[in-house]
């Protein structure tokens, strides 16, 4: 499909395009320094018109009306002299809302104009029109210390610099990028979600006037800065917080990442090492245990130890070697080979002591290795017996 994007330099331009472009379709960029030309040929050959741009911290407040009325007029313009009546989406506000705080806001106010703009011109000219009513937006790609305060937060916090929260307990409904996107590739196939709702504001007279994005998350402030900084220690700690999937902590995890600076994108690891190789901790989780990686030298034999309620899984990914377990009750060593060739998990069975041998002469073993709990130095549930005396 042949699709124009209005603001696609934008935050969530930016984000659709190159969604729209792994979809195969074919992409028409409008931004503010795309020129007149190109503009009367997107208008006569597209299918579908994504209407994302707009002004929203103007340093005149007359920028407004330009920004988010004008500009949507123009493009409209061009569409009717093109004869072209395809579909029309407009990226709205939820300030434009008749109802509420943000009614007398120059910016709610162009907003809602854009919006009977329109609205007049899908009756007049025969174009269906889809009005998304947006509240406060996040994800990679937003703009810090503008116009999104997870944005702000997020940039400040991954480059060491203060953040403010006047209010901890002030509550936003937030929207992720990828959800929004998600969204409007379903309005591409005819399915968008409509409600009779104009923001959180009931309009029961107008059913169906507004679409909506099903996936909102209402969070604190303080909330969001709380997740952030315990995101921005997991290098030191290794601890990874608990995101679970379509979580908002899981999203906000992932705008977080996307503002490290360059110093940050690796971090050391610390290796204790010694003669026999080395044993490295990887990452820690709240509820899921742990991951390490253990290097053993040619010859050498780790573990010879059991737990009681511990267990793990050795995963050797380079080498060749032998892991033997034993029932402390009893004499049957149980014996598994292991090779980075075939690479296959081994239990480390509660009440078994164990070990991992290096078979080789000259390479190294290399296992990753998983616990069900992080280690307790105060309570270590490690204990030595060798596995054949």
């Amino acid at each position: 499909m042949k699709i124009l994007v209005t603001g696609a330099k934008g935050f969530v331009g930016k984000n659709l395009c190159a969604t729209l472009k792994t979809k195969e379709h074919t992409v028409y960029e409008y931004d503010v320094d795309t020129s007149e030309e190109l503009l009367q040929e997107y208008c006569r050959d597209c299918e579908f018109v994504f209407y994302l741009a707009g002004v929203n911290r103007p340093k005149d407040s007359k920028e407004f009306l330009i920004g988010n009325y004008s500009s949507v007029d123009k493009v409209l313009n061009v569409l009717k002299e093109k004869s072209n009546k395809c579909p029309i989406m407009l990226a709205s506000s939820i300030q434009a809302s008749l109802i509420g705080r943000y009614a007398d806001s120059d910016y709610g106010k162009s907003k809602l104009a854009g919006e009977e703009l329109l609205r007049a011109f899908g009756a007049q000219n025969g174009n269906k029109t889809l009005i998304y009513r947006f509240p406060n937006l996040f994800g990679k790609w937003c703009k810090p210390n503008y116009n999104s305060v997870i944005a702000t937060f997020c940039y400040n916090i991954a480059n060491g610099l203060p953040i403010q929260v006047n209010d901890p307990n002030a509550e936003l409904e937030l929207l992720y990028i990828d959800d929004l996107v998600s969204e409007m590739l379903l309005v591409l196939e005819g399915k968008a979600h409509y409600c009779d709702y104009s923001g959180t504001q009931p309009e029961p007279n107008e059913k169906g006037k507004f679409c909506y994005v099903p996936c909102t998350h209402k969070v604190t402030l303080g909330e969001i800065a709380t997740l952030i900084e315990t995101f921005s220690r997991q290098p030191q700690n290794l601890v990874m917080p608990e995101i679970p999937n379509n979580s908002f902590a899981k999203k906000l995890y992932s705008t977080y990442l996307s503002y490290l600076p360059k110093h940050k994108v690796s971090f050391p690891l610390k290796m204790n090492a010694d003669a026999r190789g080395s044993f490295t901790e990887l990452l820690k989780t709240e509820k899921c245990g742990q991951f390490s990686v253990n290097i053993s030298k040619p010859g050498i034999t780790k573990g010879q130890h059991w737990h009681h309620s511990k267990w793990e899984f050795f995963i050797v990914v380079s080498g060749k070697g032998l892991i033997q377990q034993r029932n402390i009750n009893d004499d049957e060593v149980l014996n598994f080979y292991v090779s980075g060739d075939k690479i296959e998990a081994v239990h480390m069975l509660p009440g078994y002591t164990h070990n991992i041998i290096n078979l080789s002469d000259s390479e190294d073993l290399v296992t990753l290795m998983w616990a069900n709990e992080q280690f307790d130095k105060n309570n270590p549930d490690t204990f030595y017996l060798p596995v054949e005396e």
